[in-house]
């Protein structure tokens, strides 16, 4: 009797059904650049040479770590792949380029094409915030490495930026101010730290209500990581931003000083931040110490923008008319520690 590939676990027809339920959510991100449809064995993107003098591709990959489990254990997967894009997306923003294309990769141990379609949606939303157009990907069903009800999700995403606009700190000095915008939550890292204290020491079950949220525990940790283009790719282009951080993994300590320049340091006061109650609760959980918590998420803060005095004022205005909730975080000073943070 002969085998097929279904007999070893991997469905074909499931797959076809996956590309068709994707097809109108891949094509609500297309933007002018697309050249290409899906089927292909690439993306085409054709780049507008003629906006930019020395055109520069900036590029940034993720995934999303171990937030992954709380989708599987709500059974809810429209979400997390905003939150692939997300991560990628942010990424690049800090080198002040402007994001074009995003392709994602998906592998599962058993192909539900409804379920596949659920988490494309999530990238699909995501790219449409992130102005960027999802032109490519590739689903892997590969029984026998994940299990059958689990995946894994990563992207890429490619961006522009003149040559000479390119944002990397050896701008910054004295004077400069900080500038954080607000996060949506705990966002996309710190994830393993999140799960030992919640589901290993509290032994909460993922539908627990939680009063001082004002949802389901697992609601709060599925919220998806904000996207910052649409309100910082604006001042990118009228302004001469100085620097931009993404707090990610590795929070306030970690990050900041990747864009800090020898001999001077990021000096923050953290009581001006608002922080979400999910972070009190996580430290009063858990029992952490404020630095590690500030060494490990973002409280509050997704994005730093560190601008020049001679800007600062129009910045902040176009932020406000925007909607957008920001918190003037400190200045930059002169000092070797790259970042303090004062939490008196």
């Amino acid at each position: 009797m002969s085998i097929t590939y279904k007999d070893a676990g991997v469905d074909k027809e499931a797959g076809y059904k996956q590309v068709q339920l994707i097809k109108n959510m891949i094509k609500k991100t297309h933007t002018d650049g697309v050249i290409s449809d899906i089927g292909g064995f690439s993306g085409l993107f054709q780049l507008d040479s003629k906006k930019y003098k020395e055109p520069v591709l900036v590029s940034g990959t993720d995934g999303v770590g171990t937030k992954l489990k709380i989708a599987f254990m709500m059974d809810e997967h429209h979400t997390i792949g905003e939150d692939c894009v997300a991560m990628c997306v942010n990424d690049i923003l800090c080198q002040g380029a402007k994001p074009l294309f995003f392709l994602d990769y998906v592998a599962t141990g058993k192909l539900v094409p409804e379920k596949m379609a659920k988490v494309v949606e999530g990238i699909a939303n995501g790219c449409i915030k992130g102005s960027c157009a999802l032109i490519g990907g590739e689903t892997a069903e590969m029984p026998g490495f994940y299990n059958e009800d689990e995946y894994d999700l990563a992207g890429f995403c490619v961006g522009v930026v003149d040559k000479d606009r390119i944002i990397d700190g050896t701008k910054v000095e004295e004077g400069d101010t900080l500038i954080g915008l607000t996060s949506s939550g705990i966002h996309s890292n710190g994830y393993s730290l999140v799960r030992k204290i919640v589901f290993e020491k509290e032994k909460m079950a993922v539908d627990k209500f939680i009063p001082e949220l004002d949802c389901t525990i697992g609601e709060e940790l599925l919220k998806p990581t904000r996207i910052y283009t649409k309100t910082v790719l604006p001042l990118i282009e009228e302004f001469n931003i100085k620097g931009i951080v993404h707090i990610t993994g590795g929070g306030f300590y970690e990050n900041i000083p990747r864009i800090v320049p020898d001999g001077l340091m990021a000096t923050i006061d953290t009581k001006r931040i608002d922080t979400p109650k999910i972070f009190d609760l996580l430290q009063e959980w858990g029992n952490i110490s404020t630095k590690e918590m500030y060494s490990t998420f973002n409280m509050g803060i997704g994005m730093v923008l560190i601008v020049g005095k001679d800007e600062k004022e129009e910045i902040i205005s176009q932020l406000k008319e925007q909607g957008e909730k920001l918190v003037i975080l400190g200045e930059i000073k002169k000092g070797e520690e790259k970042v303090v943070l004062c939490h008196q």
